[in-house]
């Protein structure tokens, strides 16, 4: 499985910008270097090169100069060659016709390293030289010559280094601090829209559909993107609203077929299985109104009204008791302290049938099951096997089953935990010993009464088993 790695736009701009730079501006210098070599070839410190390997220091301490091969083809190429080589010591050795300009110098350059004569703008009429004072046995030597030699490659190569050292490099620093200033300040700039559209991003939910991506400010690379997420979010709208669809027209279907059952059930002689097939089909009733009670929440066609907890929890408990008797369960209902709240009485009424259902069916066929009203709570609980740590997380997933038994709360929970947030409350189960309970909370700021200093007397109505 390939990893995917984000990185941050910033530095990989400011080094692939730097790295162009770098590379353009090193080939401009050695392309300029390289047509300045090829325009002149030959040059005056190639002619010094030469003249540096042939002289060499005689017994008496004078200078001499080998007759080497560079020397003769030197005096080949050039018939005018001129030099001249002197020591401190006063040793001189010349060759050729020297210019008048440069025969009277003697040592009157001693304390200058090197020089270059008659190459500015404007100075033409003087005949150019090169004089250099160069390290040698016996000590410095001093070449002046005006004659164009070879250019040898190692002088060229070093000169070339100078130049990079002394002139790329600052410049390569001078480009990477403007390009470290500059880089996250274009991309801030660039990518404003960006930041706009995944904080719109952020803010779109499947209860809030309808929500798209500004293409403002975006850049044109990245607005194909910005286009293709905003119509996957409307065929998600168009998916979603045909789902919706289909499951209101499904429960308004369902409704006749359960009367039917109920009724045909209802002529049944008593016994076990009579008792199970009402339990399943006062299930489907239930989750088939649960199913319609859940659109007209979300399509806001329903206007809250006050709701007494423990009038709601003394209705349910009066119309589901029957079921739990004949399931074998002893019934209890306990009102500790009242409360209000704003929400839909019939969407409430099945929420809470819908969980003593699922404590009916999952607790044990035996103990007690107990339903308490609180001022701004209802718990369910029984006595029976409770539920495993391991599927405690995922009992509120769509038609989830239990391994041990293969039943589970199937669709029910998750649309209990649907309308009670669309209460502004929310659904926790958890175990006691023995058994579960499933604890109903919606917030103080909705519930009526739930500040009252002091709790009203306990109301505690026990219905005993038949």
């Amino acid at each position: 499985m390939s990893k995917h790695c984000s990185y941050s736009l910033h530095k990989r701009l400011f080094w692939r910008l730097l790295a162009v730079q770098s590379v353009v501006l090193i080939l401009v210098m050695i392309v300029l270097i390289s047509v300045a070599k090829i325009w002149d070839y030959r040059s005056t410190e190639g002619t010094i090169e030469i003249l540096r390997q042939a002289v060499f220091r005689q017994p008496t301490g004078a200078l001499g100069l080998r007759e080497t091969e560079d020397i003769r083809q030197l005096r080949k190429d050039a018939p005018d060659l001129w030099y001249t080589i002197r020591d401190m010591q006063g040793h001189v050795l010349t060759e050729g016709r020297i210019p008048e300009e440069y025969a009277s110098i003697g040592n009157t350059l001693d304390h200058v390293g090197q020089a270059r004569f008659g190459e500015n703008l404007g100075d033409h009429d003087r005949p150019a030289a090169r004089m250099k004072w160069i390290a040698m046995d016996g000590g410095q030597v001093q070449f002046l010559t005006g004659t164009d030699g070879p250019n040898p490659l190692a002088p060229f190569l070093f000169g070339v280094s100078l130049i990079l050292a002394k002139m790329v490099v600052p410049i390569v620093a001078v480009m990477a601090l403007g390009a470290l200033i500059a880089t996250p300040l274009v991309v801030r700039r660039s990518l404003v829209g960006i930041d706009q559209a995944a904080l719109q991003a952020d803010t779109i939910d499947i209860d809030q559909r309808g929500g798209r991506l500004s293409a403002n400010d975006i850049p044109e690379e990245i607005a194909p993107l910005v286009r293709a997420v905003n119509r996957a979010l409307g065929r998600l709208d168009e998916g979603y609203e045909r789902q919706e669809r289909f499951l209101t027209d499904a429960a308004h279907e369902l409704r006749t077929p359960i009367a039917i059952l109920n009724t045909r059930i209802g002529s049944l002689p008593h016994g076990s299985i009579k008792t199970d097939l009402l339990e399943d089909a006062a299930r489907l009733a239930v989750l088939t109104e649960q199913m319609l009670d859940l659109q007209r929440l979300k399509q806001g066609k329903v206007q809250f009204s006050k709701v007494d907890l423990g009038q709601l929890a003394r209705k349910v408990i009066i119309e589901m008791a029957p079921l739990a008797f004949a399931a074998g369960y002893t019934v209890q209902f306990e009102v500790d302290g009242a409360g209000e709240i704003d929400g839909d009485p019939l969407a409430l009424q099945r929420a809470l049938m819908n969980i003593l259902q699922n404590a009916i069916n999952h607790g044990g066929r035996k103990g007690i099951i107990s339903l308490t009203s609180g001022c701004n709570w209802i718990e369910v609980s029984d006595e029976g096997p409770g539920i495993p740590a391991d599927v405690r997380d995922r009992i509120f997933e769509p038609f989830f089953k239990r391994h041990h038994d293969g039943r589970g709360a199937g669709l029910g929970l998750n649309l209990v935990r649907d309308i009670i947030r669309l209460h502004g409350g929310e659904v926790t189960i958890d175990n006691r010993n023995p058994g579960a309970v499933c604890r109903l909370s919606f917030p103080l700021e909705r519930a009526a009464g739930g500040d009252t200093p002091q709790r009203l007397a306990r109301v505690m109505d026990s219905i005993a088993s038949p």
